[in-house]
């Protein structure tokens, strides 16, 4: 590149980065802005004598008076919008630190999800992962929150709820609806394959953070015989690699051994020094939570049996589906910790 081309391309980024941070300061400011619309409706409220009917006359009054004065932003749902914002993050300091990096529309939708420590998920994961609304409305849609919950079970201590290192990657079920597949009957596993290569994008997406794509039909290698696997990837977060593989039937104990070697093998052959323990999550059509129980999947925490979604399931699906998990796979919530390493918390 040209003294002269780097000149230029110094100066757009410069407006560039200036524009982010305008466009960043007044989304602050509006949803800060909201908040306290949101808290004033409140109060002005909880003047009256009768509560539900002064607060739709009130919000009703209010809308006609702002949309007259400066225009619309402002009808009757909207001032509802803003008094449930209120409602759901009483706390002003939380409102400014968490809510105003993220833009109206993204808190509009997180503010609906009841559980807290789900709202507070959504949260973080939006700003950390910079997840646009769309994607966002997915993970709400498809209780990604939840399904992360399902696929160790919670340990508790007291009242407060502790997630384990893995707890926050692996999801049960994967939710696939995007690789339209067809809703019944059978198909093959290269199918199943190519169709997520196809969609790698929004594949990895529905994995999680931190994950990279590696390679697919991996060889690995021994004195007498060749093994390949399915899918391969590494989390830079967890600091591993995680192999996938791919099963268009119900869950068996072959598959199940078949993962536990490949893992063990993976691990000698493959992983690096400086690598915590590979992951292998067995992605199934159906699985025989009996099998499950009695298989090396029940001490391991490095083996994964999951069942993967066809199609966006409604609320009501999921949250059966989800509770099953918990309830059949809750006892998982003792396996031993990821890394090779003792665990220093421990007495």
């Amino acid at each position: 590149m040209s003294e002269l081309a780097t000149f230029h391309a110094d100066i757009k980024a410069i407006l560039e980065q200036a524009r982010n941070k305008a466009r960043s300061a007044v989304n602050a400011a509006m949803v800060e802005a909201y908040w306290l619309i949101g808290q004033r409706i409140v109060q002005e409220e909880q003047r009256g004598s009768s509560r539900a009917v002064y607060g739709e006359r009130l919000l009703a009054n209010l809308s006609r008076a702002l949309s007259a004065s400066l225009g619309k932003g402002f009808s009757y749902a909207n001032l509802r919008n803003f008094r449930q914002f209120y409602l759901t993050y009483p706390d002003q300091a939380f409102c400014y630190t968490a809510c105003s990096k993220l833009s109206w529309s993204h808190n509009r939708l997180i503010m609906r999800e009841e559980d807290p420590k789900a709202r507070a998920y959504y949260l973080a994961e939006s700003v950390s992962q910079q997840w646009t609304v769309r994607q966002l409305e997915r993970n709400l849609q498809s209780r990604s929150f939840q399904r992360l919950l399902s696929s160790r079970g919670e340990a508790k201590t007291g009242s407060e709820t502790i997630l384990e290192p893995l707890d926050d990657f692996i999801k049960d079920p994967y939710v696939l609806e995007f690789l339209q597949l067809p809703e019944s009957g059978q198909f093959k596993e290269s199918d199943l394959e190519q169709a997520i290569i196809d969609e790698l994008q929004k594949f990895l997406l529905e994995l999680g953070k931190g994950f990279s794509f590696v390679a697919r039909q991996m060889r690995i290698s021994t004195e007498t015989s060749h093994f390949f696997m399915d899918l391969v990837f590494y989390n830079y977060l967890l600091k591993c690699f995680v192999i996938i593989d791919l099963k268009t039937g119900k869950l068996t104990h072959q598959d199940i051994g078949q993962m536990d070697m490949y893992v063990r093998m993976f691990d000698d052959l493959k992983r690096g020094e400086d690598d915590n323990p590979t992951i292998g999550i067995i992605l199934c059509d159906s699985k025989d939570e009996t099998i499950v129980k009695y298989s090396v999947i029940q001490e391991s925490r490095q083996l994964f049996a999951s069942k993967y979604q066809r199609i966006l399931p409604t609320e009501a699906e999921l949250i059966a589906e989800i509770e099953r998990e918990k309830r059949l796979i809750g006892g998982r919530s003792h396996a031993r910790p990821l890394t090779d390493e003792p665990d220093e918390n421990t007495p």
